[in-house]
């Protein structure tokens, strides 16, 4: 590797670990505060609430590496113009065009690793953080997984346990579906079947339910079942996608595939992932063409600024194309990748006027 090649990616290197820290520590800080107002009335220490802190902060930064990326080019070009370093490069005959390649091919083998060890590395830790919150939430006694058998869900409710389990899912409608329902020491009280089930509210409504007991059965036209679970609550049960690793992410789609459950959020998140190497290459690239373009005619903190203000605008543009893409308005292919064309075509017609120079 050439001198001013391994120059180049170590001072990125560097720009990178001083952003990538303070970024570390602002959400690290601001995740204890929210730990402080969840356990406000739960007697657990100090260090307990910095030890989730710091399971659930990996998986925020991951979140916002791309703007990290951003920023951390523009400290690169920041020291590099302070030192006049760049315009000794100039001077050797290293152009413009030149130094973007690098920071994008490197950035793109960072995003590469980010993936495969970060972000696989950062689910594992909010998945324990979401569990160990699980433990102390109201909601403790009330579970609800997704597996190959179809959909479980743990309900107490009245003094009793009821263990539902439902085949398949049809929008607000868990189809053929069995709920047993225990006393508190676990005895069987009855078994209710129904071929159709409607989740829309608390209140669920049986269609055809048939009714097993250890004196009777009977069957019903129609029958009301009192749940803690609705749709909108099952539904929110499985978004933090972010506790999942890859693997784990290909495994529940299986299952959701198999009970007829709606994999469009899944479909968006392994998107996502799986583009984020060409997004971080991409902002990237953004990022040094405003650095090569506004130079030494701004301060650095108009150039800061505006860092953090282009960050936002991408944020926000990302955002509402993403719920457009999981809400089926637009095609989900094109919520993900939309930002990347227009970034592309952005970045090639600003490096075409830049090598113009």
């Amino acid at each position: 590797m050439k001198t001013y090649i391994k120059f180049l990616i170590n001072l990125f290197n560097i720009s990178l670990f001083k952003v990538f820290i303070i970024f570390f520590v602002i959400i690290f800080i601001t995740n204890i505060l929210e730990q402080v107002e969840f356990f406000k009335e739960i007697d657990v220490g100090f260090f307990y609430l910095v030890f989730l802190s710091l399971l659930n902060t990996p998986s925020i930064v991951f979140e916002i590496l791309p703007f990290i990326f951003l920023l951390t080019t523009q400290v690169f070009f920041i020291q590099l113009i302070d030192k006049n370093e760049l315009e000794i490069f100039k001077y050797t005959g290293l152009n413009n065009l030149r130094i973007i390649k690098i920071l994008g091919t490197y950035s793109f083998i960072l995003g590469i690793i980010f993936i495969i060890f970060f972000y696989n590395a950062s689910s594992i830790l909010k998945n324990s953080y979401l569990l160990i919150k699980n433990s102390y939430s109201n909601d403790n006694k009330y579970l609800a997984v997704i597996t190959e058998n179809g959909l479980w869900i743990k309900d107490e409710i009245d003094d009793k346990i009821n263990i539902i389990n439902a085949n398949k899912v049809d929008n607000e409608f868990l189809l053929d579906v069995t709920i047993t329902k225990f006393s508190k020491n676990f005895d069987i009280l009855s078994v209710v079947q129904s071929k159709k089930v409607d989740i829309t509210s608390k209140k669920w409504k049986l269609f055809e339910p048939n009714i097993l007991t250890d004196t009777a059965n009977s069957a019903l036209f129609e029958s009301t079942f009192k749940s803690n679970f609705d749709l909108n609550k099952i539904n929110g049960l499985f978004s933090n996608l972010a506790s999942l690793s890859v693997i784990d992410l290909i495994a529940l789609r299986k299952s959701y595939l198999s009970l007829n459950y709606s994999v469009i959020d899944i479909d968006s998140h392994l998107l996502k992932i799986a583009s984020y190497p060409v997004y971080i290459t991409l902002i990237t690239v953004f990022s040094a063409i405003i650095m090569f373009g506004i130079g030494y005619q701004k301060n650095t903190f108009f150039k800061i600024t505006l860092g953090i203000f282009l960050s936002v605008v991408i944020y926000y543009i990302n955002y509402f194309l993403n719920i457009l893409g999981t809400n089926e308005k637009i095609p989900l292919i094109l919520s993900i990748f939309l930002p990347l064309i227009i970034l592309s075509i952005i970045n090639f017609i600003s490096i075409i006027k830049l090598n113009e120079k």
